[in-house]
């Protein structure tokens, strides 16, 4: 898989999850049509198999998810999960603290793939932008693999912190009905009263369990462990 294809792939999964009041699709730049250095863009480093820079400018289509967090959050966190959602097209690895920062001439970069967010009309209304840092050098041959050696590299990896997340449901609203939600608004989630919750890193399930009360916290007793593609 190419950089540009791996790029494209991460820009369409990050559209998706863009709280934007209107839908987005990736589109190729039209010159000279780049956000100003001076842009605010929001920042995070992924660290993987394949390790890249990752950067949003999105300020205009999130301003009413901004309004309505009352002030109280960051673009930062707001863009979060759809970096983490680009981030998990890169493969394994881990997505660090997003942060906001001046574009400057990061989308001029040379070794920078560039995708503009476009509305129904064609018009640019976010961007985004992926610059691979380092990639992994492709697995051997089976029968030939180094086990020692694979051994040694994952070791490097042992005391990197992940973040685990326990999800008990999903649902699904348009923006206006996110917009109007009060204290006291019930939300109907698409899983069943009981059912275990999945454990997340990354975005990615890796586990599912019972949810459990540890000293007054909720913890979540593992039940079962999800298969990776890898069969591991």
């Amino acid at each position: 898989m190419t950089t540009l294809t791996t790029a494209r792939g991460a820009a369409e999964q990050l559209a998706a999850q863009i709280p934007s009041a209107v839908p987005l699709t990736v589109a190729e730049p039209t010159p000279g049509a780049a956000p100003a250095a001076g842009a605010s863009c929001v920042r995070a480093h992924f660290v993987g198999a394949t390790s890249a820079d990752l950067m949003v400018v999105a300020d205009e289509v999130i301003a009413d998810a901004i309004a309505a967090a009352g002030g109280d959050v960051s673009a930062a966190e707001i863009l979060r999960p759809a970096l983490e959602a680009a981030a998990s097209n890169l493969g394994a690895g881990v997505l660090d603290t997003a942060r906001v920062d001046v574009l400057g001439d990061a989308f001029g970069d040379a070794d920078t793939e560039v995708f503009a967010l476009v509305d129904a009309t064609g018009t640019a209304r976010a961007w985004f932008a992926m610059r691979v840092r380092a990639a992994a050098p492709a697995p051997a041959a089976p029968g030939h693999v180094d086990a020692a050696s694979e051994r040694s590299r994952m070791r490097v990896l042992h005391d990197v912190e992940l973040v685990l997340t326990a999800e008990i449901g999903r649902t699904r609203l348009p923006m206006r009905q996110v917009l109007d939600l009060v204290p006291g608004t019930v939300l109907e989630l698409d899983r069943s009263a009981g059912a275990p919750a999945d454990v997340m890193v990354n975005g990615r399930l890796v586990a599912r369990g019972e949810v459990v009360v540890i000293d007054e916290d909720y913890g979540i007793r593992i039940s079962e462990i999800v298969a990776t593609d890898g069969g591991h």
